[in-house]
């Protein structure tokens, strides 16, 4: 299994050092939506380094540049699968009858990591206004 990377600076305090560091990070994300009750679901999985040549080899199996199929049925879960590299950025919105082999294996180790579901954000109640416009709490 693909483990999390630790929580905090992995660059030390310097911020500088942080910006440096965002450019070398491997992080996938995907959001599963659709399905009975429409909710989308997120899971976020970052590489910690010992295990990054592992994440980059399931994310660079994946033909992010194929056409996909169109959705069909009523109902269905929609995947939208991010893969941030150094250098480079993927994003791919797949139906569910279209999510197998590498785009199988690469969606399981995400929701397969420790900590990787992101809680939802609660929806406000009808007729409230959000505290913070900017995030809507």
């Amino acid at each position: 299994m693909i483990e999390p990377a630790p929580p905090g600076n992995p660059g030390g305090d310097d911020g500088a050092a942080d910006a440096r560091d965002a450019d070398d990070r491997v992080i996938v994300i995907v959001v599963r939506s659709g399905g009975l009750l429409g909710r989308s679901v997120r899971w976020v999985a970052e590489a910690a380094p010992p295990e990054t040549e592992q994440w980059v080899t399931l994310i660079e199996r994946c033909p992010w540049d194929a056409q996909t199929d169109a959705p069909t049925g009523a109902d269905r879960y929609m995947w939208r699968i991010r893969a941030t590299l150094p250098g480079e950025r993927h994003e791919q919105e797949l139906p569910d009858a279209s999510l197998d082999g590498p785009w199988r294996d690469l969606v399981d180790a995400v929701r397969e990591t420790p900590g990787s579901r992101v809680p939802p954000t609660p929806s406000p109640q009808p007729g409230s206004t959000p505290d913070d416009p900017a995030t809507g709490r």
